[in-house]
C-alpha cells in the first residue's frame, strides 16, 4: 500500500504544476488547474482570486503528504512494538 501512495503521489504533483503540456494537449479552451492559474496571475491580473486558488493548491499538495506521513510514522512504530 505504501508503493499504491508513494505511486500516485509522484503522478498527482507534477500535474499541478504543468503549464505547457495542457497547452498543447488540450488547447486554450481546455480548463486544467495549471492553466486555470496561469490565466488567473498573467491574463487576468486578478491577484486575490490567483493567491486563493494557490492557497487551495497547496493545500491539496501538503494534506495528502502529511497523511502519508502519519501513516509511515504509525506503521514504523508498530513494528518497533512488534520487534520488542
Amino acid at each position: 500500500m505504501p508503493g499504491v501512495i508513494a505511486g500516485a503521489m509522484l503522478v498527482f504533483i507534477p500535474t499541478v504544476g504543468e503549464y505547457v503540456i495542457p497547452e498543447m494537449l488540450g488547447g486554450a479552451n481546455t480548463l486544467m488547474m495549471g492553466r486555470v492559474m496561469w490565466n488567473e496571475f498573467f491574463n487576468n491580473a486578478d491577484w486575490p482570486m490567483a493567491a486563493a486558488v494557490t492557497c487551495v493548491m497547496v493545500m491539496l499538495l501538503l494534506v495528502p503528504l502529511v497523511l502519508f506521513q502519519y501513516a509511515q510514522v504509525r506503521q514504523f512504530e508498530a513494528q518497533r512494538k512488534g520487534a520488542r
